[in-house]
């Protein structure tokens, strides 16, 4: 049984676990359980060290003693290089070695948030999972993972003779490809509202484009606006720039689209899900990717009704005469919105197992 130390560090908030680890014979994934977990707020801290001897001290009251973890995995919201980490949306610069010295752990590692996530699915249970495409995957085949949040995260994992191994994208970046008349027109509006002079698929299909394309609808016929509505943006507009903000406008559409009672949320929805889908099934086509596509990120398990009514799937196999080969795609959706940390433990095992 081995002690570790995952975290999940975010600009707003950070969650720190431990665990135990322990491999089995003919088992792949190590058995990890959690033995102590706390939140903290990420900016109250001018580093990640001070976080984590507070954490490990809380820790004996719980344990019966300080944990003293035998290794360490950090999944950080920003670009990881040669296992350092500035973060985007923190003045906090990390560099595992320092880590190792000031937190007194034989070993830590920094990877991308997303390539934690990555690792994650690797660790879930089935009642983790919604399965969309319900075929048996093919364990030697690649795995591709997507997810929707502030951003849009893409990743993949191959199979070697060591375990899996994960390749960070910056696929959220490449080029929205409209495919209808009302997205040709979604993607006009966008560069002619931003000054741009092209339209990356995350400016569509994450919480950033759940807004952007309300705002594309309603301002094809405003009088669609519901009161509601229409103070949700009002007040977005006015504390645009402060902290802290009152309304979430992605998620009061959302809402109102989940309930059935704005047909502007509910077209928008609509449409936001149809584009997914269809990036969802450009990655598939890239890597084929028959040991499961997952779907991650903080949108499709909280919209999961609206997943289900067929949008998604229906862009997601529309690709002509390929689209058989999508047929033969796992899909899932990723319940668990800790999946992070868990991928984080994941890694930290697999560092210390590897030498």
């Amino acid at each position: 049984m081995t002690v570790l130390l995952a975290g999940d560090i975010g600009g707003t908030k950070t969650i720190l676990r431990v665990v135990a680890a322990e491999a089995k014979q003919g088992q792949e994934i190590p058995d990890i359980a959690t033995r102590y977990e706390r939140t903290y707020s990420s900016h109250a801290y001018t580093d990640l060290v001070p976080m984590v001897r507070e954490f490990l001290d809380s820790g004996a009251e719980t344990l019966g003693a300080v944990p003293q973890p035998e290794g360490a995995c950090f999944g950080i919201a920003g670009p990881v290089v040669k296992e350092t980490c500035k973060l985007t949306n923190l003045s906090w610069f990390l560099e595992a070695d320092r880590l190792e010295r000031d937190l007194n752990i034989p070993r830590v590692n920094l990877i991308n948030d997303f390539a934690a996530i990555g690792y994650g699915v690797l660790g879930l249970a089935e009642d983790e999972l919604h399965s969309l495409q319900n075929v048996e995957p093919d364990r030697d085949a690649p795995i591709a993972v997507l997810g929707a949040g502030t951003g849009l995260g893409e990743a993949f994992l191959t199979r070697s003779d060591s375990g899996y191994q994960i390749f960070s994208t910056e696929g959220g970046h490449t080029d929205f490809a409209p495919r209808t008349e009302l997205e040709f027109a979604l993607q006009q509006y966008l560069v002619e509202k931003n000054q741009i002079d092209r339209v990356s698929v995350e400016r569509v299909v994450s919480g950033q484009g759940i807004v952007a394309i309300y705002q594309f609808l309603r301002d094809r016929d405003v009088s669609r606006e519901s009161p509601e509505l229409a103070e949700v943006f009002q007040t977005w507009k006015r504390e645009m720039g402060k902290t802290p903000k009152t309304v979430d406008p992605a998620a009061a559409i959302s809402q109102a689209a989940l309930e059935g009672r704005d047909y502007l949320c509910e077209q928008t929805l609509k449409l936001f899900l149809s584009a997914y889908g269809a990036e969802a099934g450009n990655l598939a086509l890239k890597l084929l990717p028959y040991g499961g596509l997952y779907v991650a990120g903080g949108i499709a398990a909280k919209m999961l009704p609206l997943m289900e009514r067929g949008d998604f799937m229906q862009a997601f196999l529309q690709k002509g005469r390929v689209s058989p080969l999508l047929e033969r795609v796992p899909v899932f959706i990723v319940l668990n919105p800790q999946v992070g940390l868990i991928g984080a433990a994941l890694y930290a095992a697999r560092s210390m197992s590897n030498g």
